[in-house]
């Protein structure tokens, strides 16, 4: 049985090293009957085929975190845009130096969104460090969307405390790739963001959502709009810088306006420190 799966495998990777030959070779891809099904990429294109790519983006990143042991993970969304401090210093002192007060408006924004980034560094490591003195089974790893940003930040706050850590990237029109602390073996990379919106709530025992943009907002609400009506399990949700999101939406309006009850505002609760974070996802579980 050993043999015929490695025999199988073996025929699998040569279909796909034959394709890559006549990648490297400058020879164009045209339609070819005769190609295998599974190695033909002009057929896996195919506007008919797309269940079969939903499937495989179900179950590559299910089966690769099943095979590592993570089984729960602690959600980190915001933005990518926000540098460590050290590079929105860097940015400063060569915008003082251009000149450019333009330049210098949007150094001094880094320099001043850059402590989110430091934050959600130091809250993945209170995490990371929870979970290297639990059982395997109990140990809640570090998951994001693999970006730049608030994303890194968290992967390195967990990479730092030496704990494995998911990435869950999107490609998207502009080139982008995981940041460089995602644990290689966990580094995913989507085509459809429903599907990775998906693999986000799979395995989550919280999220925790720091100031974003319009990503960090579609992700925020598909995760309310999942606990309030029940189709996902509670989960502590966290909104992690209270001057800002108190800013951005005022709650409260809804619940006047009758969209949604009173109820529903203990769905997620304020925050501007990366211990009380963690202390309201162990209470939650009682840890």
């Amino acid at each position: 049985m050993d043999a015929n799966t490695q025999l199988n495998e073996r025929r699998l990777a040569d279909a796909w090293a034959e394709l890559q030959n006549h990648a490297v070779n400058g020879n164009p891809l045209h339609a070819d009957a005769y190609r295998l099904a599974f190695a033909d990429p002009e057929f896996l294109f195919r506007r008919e085929t797309r269940g079969i790519r939903f499937q495989l983006e179900m179950l590559k990143p299910d089966l690769g975190q099943a095979e590592q042991g993570i089984e729960n993970t602690v959600v980190v969304y915001g933005s990518a845009r926000f540098v460590a401090p050290d590079e929105a210093a860097a940015q400063l002192a060569e915008a003082e130096a251009s000149g450019d007060e333009v330049r210098l408006q949007r150094a001094q924004q880094a320099v001043r969104n850059a402590r989110y980034y430091d934050l959600a560094r130091q809250f993945a490591k209170v995490v990371a460090e929870y979970s290297e003195h639990q059982r395997p089974a109990d140990r809640i790893y570090i998951c994001t969307g693999g970006g730049p940003g608030v994303m890194e930040a968290a992967n390195r706050g967990a990479h730092e405390a030496g704990a494995l850590n998911v990435g869950l990237n999107i490609a998207l029109p502009h080139e982008q790739s995981g940041n460089r602390f995602i644990s290689p073996s966990l580094s995913f990379k989507f085509h459809y963001f429903a599907l990775r919106k998906m693999h986000f709530m799979m395995r989550a025992k919280a999220l925790v959502a720091f100031p974003g943009g319009f990503g960090t907002l579609d992700e925020l609400f598909e995760v309310l709009t999942l606990v309030q009506t029940k189709k996902a399990k509670p989960v502590p949700i966290v909104l992690f810088g209270t001057d800002y999101w108190r800013r951005l939406i005022n709650f409260e309006v809804l619940v006047e306006e009758g969209t949604i009850s009173a109820q529903d505002l203990k769905l997620f609760h304020y925050t501007d420190d990366p211990q009380e974070a963690w202390e309201l996802i162990k209470s939650f579980y009682q840890l």
